[in-house]
């Protein structure tokens, strides 16, 4: 079965580290950094339960679903936050971009941008996926807004899709961007983050 290699993705202004023990204490600094785990329209680990988000990780691994990263900022050396590959089904070539989450301070910054550009390159040019897929909470405007400026479509609401930490049943947005869209996106990517140099 075909699996993850657990490589780092390099950018100019952040770099996607394969999640390893080293990054526990910069990450739950990350989490700490807005209280993240506070926002009810998303799944943020508590700093006291990131062993079981380690553990999740590690499984989702091991099993060839899922390979999760660590943001870090390139200039400080920080890590900014965490997102994941995951839902990885290699027979159809789709796979699921998804639990990310960023501090404060690097939020509405070029971080989000670059990383998912990272990771869809690599989807997309290394992997040979045919479809990216994403998932926000029908309540998270601001996700859900990020998700189509990225230049993904939307394809409908999944109801009553997941549980939340709270015991709140969810409704779903569905997003992807499939293998024909790539060239496209990656220039509409790659002039936002321009944008933010000239900015």
């Amino acid at each position: 079965m075909p699996t993850f290699e657990p490589i780092p993705l390099e950018g100019r202004f952040i770099r996607l580290e394969p999640l390893a023990a080293h990054h526990k204490q910069g990450l739950c600094a990350a989490i700490q950094d807005g209280k993240l785990w506070t926002l009810f329209v998303t799944h943020v680990p508590h700093p006291n339960d990131i062993e079981a988000f380690y553990a999740q990780a590690q499984a989702s691994f091991k099993a060839g679903e899922g390979l999760t990263f660590v943001i870090i900022d390139k200039k400080t050396g920080k890590i900014s936050g965490s997102t994941q590959f995951m839902n990885t089904d290699w027979q159809h070539k789709r796979l699921t971009i998804g639990l990310t989450f960023i501090g404060k301070s690097w939020q509405k910054t070029r971080t989000n941008t670059e990383a998912k550009l990272l990771m869809l390159k690599y989807a997309f040019q290394s992997l040979n996926m045919n479809r990216v897929e994403f998932y926000a909470d029908y309540l998270n405007f601001k996700s859900r807004q990020a998700i189509l400026r990225l230049g993904a479509k939307e394809e409908g609401l999944l109801r009553c899709h997941r549980v939340m930490a709270d015991g709140r049943i969810r409704d779903s947005m569905l997003y992807s961007i499939v293998f024909i869209e790539w060239d496209g996106v990656k220039l509409n990517l790659l002039h936002k983050l321009k944008s933010w140099e000239e900015g």
